[in-house]
């Protein structure tokens, strides 16, 4: 049976775990909103249910609490920096904030973050750009169990690779399109494993390379050990961009990419992330941007919306809804993650309430 939580509640708990796991009281509650708003948000594949992971990744090493993000090189409008295993909503949050900073004092920056543990939901380091009036970009690779099969073919060979775009609008929420390169995000597939539900047709082939409909295939080892795999969304085109984002976040960072077998026992996820941020009030284009960006919103909406649809929407849109209305009813976590969850907490000496 599902547990429904408040927001304040959940935080809470997830803070004292993350604290008896090693973080300082100040990372921990960081962290802990971090995972909380991707659950407000409607991504429970980026919330709580990542908190047995992260206890698992910090006490095989993996992780390393209290890391803060290190400047390997600054020339100003570019920076290179390394996570050096932080936590990512952590390191993430500290490199946005030199980024930005520089784009606002240059008009742009290039950044590359390489070697951070999970970053979570991207879109919440859009969220922090557009809130200062800059356009930003992220192409994001993930080191991990390869979990997405080539455009073509029939195992695992790379991660889910997300991509984010924000885009401020004037007097209006902004555009923040935010995804991963396969059909669905790995987290998603976990959550409906553990809640027992089959998932869309066309989303998972198993361990054989033949499509299926059980995300058991990419949570779990199967009878020959092996593991299934994700398809790319967008066919090529979605492949295509996920190579793109391996090459851009991973190679070009200095994080690496993927080119080696699996190894399951390994619990951490390594993400590198190239991210570019743009003050269009620099750029000289900063009142037809704010005009013309408008004028094509209200285009889009001002058309027919078709049959089971209820309007026409923008990037950003569903998640700002789903916050209004789980901070209203609360959180709902699946009986199987709230397990995971109480023994992660058991784990490091914490017992979970409820």
């Amino acid at each position: 049976m599902q547990k429904v939580l408040q927001a304040q509640e959940l935080r809470a708990q997830v803070a004292t775990v993350l604290i008896a796991a090693g973080s300082s009281p100040d990372e921990a509650v960081i962290v802990a909103a971090n995972l909380v708003m991707a659950n407000l948000s409607g991504h429970d594949s980026h919330g709580v249910g990542m908190l047995p992971r992260y206890v698992e990744a910090v006490l095989e090493g993996g992780l390393k609490p209290n890391t803060s993000v290190h400047t390997v090189l600054d020339i100003g409008s570019m920076l290179t920096l390394d996570g050096q295993r932080g936590y990512g909503q952590i390191v993430g949050e500290q490199a946005m904030a030199l980024g930005i900073a520089r784009a606002q004092m240059h008009g742009s920056c290039i950044m590359t973050l390489a070697n951070a543990h999970h970053l979570g939901r991207i879109g919440h380091f859009a969220e922090m750009a557009v809130a200062q009036g800059l356009v930003s970009l992220h192409f994001v690779n993930v080191l991990s169990r390869p979990v997405v099969a080539p455009f073509g073919g029939a195992d695992g060979r790379y991660g889910t690779n997300p991509c984010c775009i924000g885009v401020p609008l004037k007097g209006r929420e902004p555009f923040l399109l935010d995804f991963a390169t396969s059909r669905v995000a790995q987290g998603k597939m976990r959550v409906a494993h553990n809640e027992g539900r089959q998932v869309e047709p066309g989303t998972l082939i198993d361990e054989h390379g033949r499509p299926t409909t059980n995300p058991g295939v990419v949570v779990v080892p199967q009878s020959n050990g092996l593991f299934g795999a994700l398809r790319a969304f967008g066919e090529h085109k979605g492949y295509g961009m996920a190579v793109a984002c391996e090459l851009l976040g991973g190679a070009l960072t200095g994080s690496g990419t993927w080119h080696k077998p699996t190894d399951a026992a390994v619990r951490a996820i390594v993400n590198g992330m190239l991210t570019i941020l743009i003050d269009p009030a620099k750029l000289g284009t900063q009142a037809v941007f704010e005009q013309e960006a408008l004028a094509f919103i209200d285009w889009l909406r001002a058309g027919p919306v078709a049959p089971d649809f209820d309007a026409v929407q923008m990037a950003g849109e569903p998640e700002r809804a789903a916050r209004l209305q789980r901070t209203r009813d609360g959180i709902a976590i699946d009986a199987q993650t709230w397990r995971d969850m109480v023994a992660a907490g058991a784990r490091v000496g914490v017992v979970l309430a409820g």
